[in-house]
């Protein structure tokens, strides 16, 4: 019997800036992973460290070098703290998993959460780490929202959150951003609105004189015919700032009059612009046509409702599509995530528990460290101060530290807002699935619940819904996915004597693939590629 050591690496991660001066730190997750390492008689033989303020490029890179790792030196383990720790997307999921089914000896240790997953792992241990992946995801993108709320703060304060159009720059320190004018750049872009206002000049003739002028883009390159086009229709330029189709007032000060602002429009949209009427039809901006990708519209014929391509591109779909008939079909889509047992119902809560407790440890390590930030800024302000009231430090030097005191303190108050919302956001979003899973399919059947309670169901069910001809075409959220296709092995299984519990997971093995149903072939919404094969 051999009884060599057998080789492991280690991946590592932090979210943001402040883990990375905590508890959470880099080193503290390699001390953990390394102690598990010598418990376990594994050889660590090479330390994968990656960090979210590194570029999304970078990130890639290290995760592909670490899967490269692994399997040109045939390692079989891979350390990480907790599922978080490895991936937040299913893109990376795939990959993942594709190397733990390639060898029966691959496995991933979550030292953490006590949870080891490899080809033999039982369904109800694949069927967490797909749920966690998930949840982890959703947390990061509570953060991304958090992000969000501090720029709609800016926006309320009158000025714009990212890099203004030409004829403007940015000036002062992060967080107390402002936007002036660029008197170098100024005096052409008012050229540009005077010449194209006089009616004279086509978008492609106006290229070509401020190409001659020397008007430059931020890259530093020519002005194209389509950039000139969003300037025309930025209302930027008259002190407004439009962000999220909102329109706010600016404190920036405006780089053209109002009047010669609306001989541009009035050149522009000579034809005039297309009126809508709005409604609050269940099905509004839902579905796409598969064909050319274009909204669906709605309206009514004799009191029925029909939806039919709006044929803004190029398209030879023609037909109108019945309500009724969608609706059936979706139903039938809506179906196949209720759960036909309790057991699916018991594995979400199971999941869901496992993952609270988790993230109460991970929340409370966290603001805890924050809260250590907060009093040791607190602490050094008061000592500054008595150390410039006994002459011990000059008036400079305090006012050095008593800024940087003061901007250490602000960003740990920060990050400890941001945490906690996203914290509540991540809760919600478990309480969500559970709540759907379980009452959806009565919702959606009932004819006296409001058609935006049933909107929001379908838009959180499904990431993609398309119409060809009257088939509807849909592919499911991740969560809602995950669900759908343990139910369906769950309904395979049943007339069987095996608890599906104790079922190890290559007998749940997607019978055309070979591969897991839950997270092979899908991705969450919002990733790189749709193009996902249709079962």
């Amino acid at each position: 019997m051999n009884n060599d050591k057998q080789k492991a690496i280690i991946m590592a991660r932090v979210s943001s800036k402040e883990q990375e001066e905590t508890g959470y730190s880099l080193p503290a997750q390699e001390k953990l992973l390394n102690n598990y390492a010598d418990n376990k008689n594994f050889t660590v033989v090479k330390v994968f460290s990656l960090s979210e303020s590194a570029s999304g490029a970078k990130r890639r890179k290290i995760f592909e070098e670490m899967l490269n790792y692994l399997k040109a030196n045939k390692i079989n383990n891979l350390l990480c703290e907790k599922v978080d720790r490895l991936t937040r997307n299913m893109k990376d999921a795939v990959k993942v998993n594709g190397w733990v089914d390639s060898s029966e000896e691959n496995k991933i240790h979550f030292v953490k959460q006590n949870l080891i997953i490899h080809k033999n792992a039982k369904s109800d241990e694949k069927f967490r780490w797909d749920i966690e992946i998930v949840l982890a995801k959703k947390y990061i993108s509570n953060l991304s929202e958090e992000v969000k709320k501090g720029q709609k703060e800016k926006i309320a304060q009158g000025w714009i959150p990212t890099t203004p159009p030409i004829g403007y720059k940015t000036i002062g320190e992060k967080g107390h951003k402002i936007h002036i004018i660029d008197e170098t750049k100024a005096p052409l872009v008012r050229k540009m609105f005077e010449l194209y206002g006089s009616g004279n000049y086509s978008l492609e003739k106006l290229t070509e004189v401020l190409a001659k002028d020397g008007l430059k883009n931020k890259p530093g390159r020519k002005v194209s015919k389509t950039q000139i086009h969003a300037q025309f229709s930025n209302p930027f330029y008259i002190g407004k700032i439009v962000w999220n189709n909102k329109e706010y007032q600016g404190k920036h000060k405006p780089l053209v009059s109002i009047d010669l602002w609306n001989k541009v429009q009035n050149v522009l949209h000579k034809k005039g612009a297309p009126k809508y009427s709005k409604h609050n039809f269940i099905f509004r901006s839902l579905f796409r046509c598969s064909e050319c990708g274009g909204v669906i519209a709605w309206e009514t014929k004799k009191g029925f409702w029909y939806g039919h391509c709006n044929h803004y591109r190029p398209c030879s779909q023609i037909e109108y599509y019945r309500y009724e008939k969608i609706q059936e079909q979706l139903i039938e889509k809506v179906k196949l995530i209720t759960p036909k047992s309790p057991k699916l119902t018991d594995w979400v809560i199971k999941a869901l528990k496992e993952n609270h407790s988790e993230e109460i440890a991970y929340h409370n390590s966290f603001t805890d460290e924050l809260n250590k930030v907060i009093a040791t800024a607190k602490n050094r302000l008061d000592k500054i101060y008595d150390d410039k009231i006994d002459d011990k430090i000059t008036e400079v030097k305090y006012n050095e530290l008593r800024a940087r005191y003061e901007n250490e303190e602000q960003e740990a108050l920060e990050a400890l807002k941001k945490h906690a919302n996203a914290n509540a956001k991540y809760y919600d979003y478990g309480l969500l699935v559970l709540d759907i899973t379980k009452n959806a399919l009565a919702i959606l059947q009932d004819k006296k619940k409001p058609d935006e309670i049933k909107r929001e169901y379908y838009k959180t069910i499904f990431s993609e819904l398309k119409i060809t001809g009257n088939e509807v075409k849909t592919e499911f959220n991740m969560a809602f996915k995950i669900l759908a296709d343990f139910n369906s092995k769950m309904k395979k299984l049943s007339n069987t004597k095996e608890n599906i519990l104790e079922l190890p997971i290559n007998c749940l093995l997607n019978e055309k693939t070979g591969a897991f149903a839950p997270a092979r072939s899908a991705l969450l919404p919002g990733s790189d590629s749709n193009r996902r094969p249709t079962r």
